[in-house]
C-alpha cells in the first residue's frame, strides 16, 4: 500500500489561530484578505508582541477550526487506498514555550475530526524532508521532500504566486488554485 504524508493546518484545516488574532486585535479580516503564511507577525504589532504571547496561552486554535471543505469526505476515501501519515508543525516560532499545548489541541483535533486515521501515524514535527512516503500533501513548497515521488501542493490563501514554473522546476502538482475546491482536485489526481 502506497503512503501519504499528509500536513494538517491550511490543508485539512484553517485553525481558529485567524479569529483569535481578530479577537486580540479587534478586526474581522477572513482568510482571503491575506497571502502571508504567517499570519501573526503580519498582523500583530511588534510593540503587542508580548501581550500577543499571553493571549495565545490561553486560546485553543483547534476548539473551532475551519474545516476546508470535502478534506474529511476526501481523507476518508484516501485512507481506504493509501497508509496516511499526518505530517505536520506544532511549534509556534513566537512561543516556543507555550506549544507543548498545540501539540495536544492538535492531535485532539485529529482524534475528534478524523477518527478513522491510525492515531499511531501522526507525526508533530517541523522538519517534515525527514519523514519518507510515496505522495505528500503540503501548503508549503519549503515542506517537500526531493524524494517524495508525487508531491501534491494545496492550493491556500499564501501559496497563490507560487509560479509554474517553480512547481514543474521541483515535480510538484498543484491541486487547484482555490482552497475551496483543493480537496475535490487532490481526489481527481489520486482517486481517479
Amino acid at each position: 500500500m502506497k503512503s501519504i504524508l499528509l500536513d494538517v493546518d491550511e490543508v485539512i484545516t484553517f485553525s481558529g489561530f485567524l479569529p483569535v488574532v481578530n479577537e486580540f486585535l479587534g478586526t474581522n479580516y477572513e482568510i482571503d484578505d491575506l497571502d502571508n503564511y504567517y499570519i501573526d507577525r503580519t498582523l500583530i504589532p511588534e510593540d503587542r508582541l508580548d501581550e500577543w504571547r499571553k493571549f495565545m496561552d490561553e486560546r485553543n486554535f483547534y476548539e473551532n477550526p475551519e474545516i476546508l471543505p470535502d478534506a474529511i469526505d476526501v481523507i476518508e476515501k484516501l485512507n481506504q487506498k493509501y497508509e496516511i501519515y499526518i505530517c505536520s508543525a506544532c511549534v509556534n516560532g513566537l512561543n516556543i514555550a507555550g506549544s507543548g499545548r498545540m501539540f495536544a489541541n492538535k492531535y485532539n483535533f485529529l482524534i475528534k475530526y478524523l477518527p478513522f486515521l491510525n492515531p499511531e501515524h501522526f507525526i508533530f514535527t517541523s522538519v517534515k524532508h525527514l519523514f519518507k512516503a510515496d505522495i505528500q500533501i503540503d501548503d508549503r513548497v519549503n515542506n517537500f521532500d526531493n524524494d517524495v515521488k508525487t508531491k501534491i501542493l494545496f492550493p491556500s490563501y499564501h501559496n497563490k504566486d507560487v509560479s509554474d514554473e517553480e512547481l514543474r522546476t521541483k515535480g510538484i502538482v498543484r491541486a487547484g488554485r482555490e482552497w475551496r475546491t483543493g480537496w475535490k482536485e487532490v481526489e481527481k489526481i489520486l482517486l481517479a
